[in-house]
């Protein structure tokens, strides 16, 4: 259907997020942000996804793509213009005729401890209960501390920190600690209850952990070469099931959404991340696996530092390589290569991957 000719403003940008406090308030910020960069007005579109319903541990359900797969649905069937999802949270596999538009400034990607009495890690006494629901983080936590005990746990933070003694009246005080991303507790404005700040020598993150993307149809991408060529298959024709909204406007918005998405796009953050979602592809690893990793600008060189665990710790392979060029192909490229050499040397075989 022709857009009507007497419109001459965008339509209103519909953004797709899930229901819970720790997506809508970054949304709501990267939203704002686009607005700021000259983006339209727009509306944000609650996506109920499988994640946000099931009771099981990440790793049972599933994996990542539990709490992508319903807002990328909403893309391709033309309900939302854009879904803004938590990086560590999206598959490595792009979507036929989606592609990431733009990486927005990373928060803090270290992993949190949050514990009775703001107990340190190395002060936690022999035999402290810790929680966390992520095999990575069981695995390193064990492999600096063996001697406490995992307890697998579930819930939105404010669940999981009430798990902690002292930490909230009204909850089950049962543990002595839960480790939780810096990132989602800075959001929530729950940063109080961090005792440590796990530095990556102990824990290294999941891929992507503290970075957002801002997902849209590829189609919108062909406007700006620079995101297009950053967006891995942004260029390839949009498959006939992803549908174009046909609005009043619409093109208006599609014009106006990709001009803000070049200004609040975060090259650093792209680099990084995109050398540690390559990384976890190689090894065709998900979030149900013993791997963290952490790439950073250092110096003029993009320093990736990965760490393949044995699920319960007792082995840890430990890797960190850099390059001297700066962009997403060779950010890429250091994945796939550092990928390749613990592939070679058995982190299939340790991690369980096989």
């Amino acid at each position: 259907m022709p857009e009507d000719p007497a419109v001459t403003g965008p339509a209103t940008l519909r953004i797709g997020t899930r229901g819970s406090a720790l997506a809508t308030t970054p949304t709501g910020h990267a939203a704002d942000a686009l607005v700021a960069a000259g983006g339209p007005a727009y509306e944000l579109e609650i996506i109920r996804t499988e994640g946000d319903v099931a009771t099981g541990s990440l790793a049972a359900l599933g994996g990542t793509g539990v709490f992508a797969a319903a807002l990328r649905h909403a893309l391709v069937d033309g309900r939302v213009d854009l879904a803004v999802h938590s990086l560590k949270d999206l598959p490595t596999a792009p979507h036929p005729g989606l592609a990431i538009g733009a990486v927005p400034v990373r928060e803090d990607p270290r992993d949190a401890l949050c514990a009775r009495d703001g107990l340190r890690l190395e002060d936690l006494p022999e035999g402290a209960t810790v929680g966390t629901g992520s095999p990575r983080r069981v695995a390193q936590l064990l492999a600096a501390r063996p001697d406490v005990t995992v307890v697998d746990i579930r819930g939105n933070v404010p669940t999981r920190l009430a798990r902690v003694a002292g930490l909230d009246s009204s909850g089950p005080g049962d543990l002595d600690a839960v480790v939780l991303a810096s990132s989602g507790l800075r959001r929530l404005g729950l940063e109080g209850h961090i005792s440590q700040h796990l530095d990556p020598s102990v824990m290294l993150p999941a891929p992507g952990q503290g970075a957002l993307a801002l997902e849209v149809r590829a189609e919108v991408l062909h406007a700006d070469a620079e995101l297009a060529a950053q967006a891995l298959g942004a260029y390839g024709d949009v498959p006939e099931h992803v549908r174009t909204p046909q609005r009043p406007g619409q093109a208006e918005l599609d014009a106006a959404l990709v001009a803000a998405l070049s200004r609040v796009n975060h090259v650093e953050s792209r680099w990084a991340v995109s050398a540690e979602r390559a990384l976890l592809a190689r090894l065709e690893a998900g979030c149900a696996a013993p791997v963290g990793t952490l790439a950073t600008v250092e110096d003029g060189l993009l320093v990736l530092q990965v760490a393949v665990a044995s699920p319960d710790g007792t082995r840890l392979m430990r890797r960190t390589e850099a390059s001297d060029e700066l962009s997403v192909d060779a950010a890429r490229e250091l994945g796939r290569r550092v990928g390749d050499g613990l592939l070679a040397d058995g982190a299939a075989e340790l991690a369980g991957l096989r």
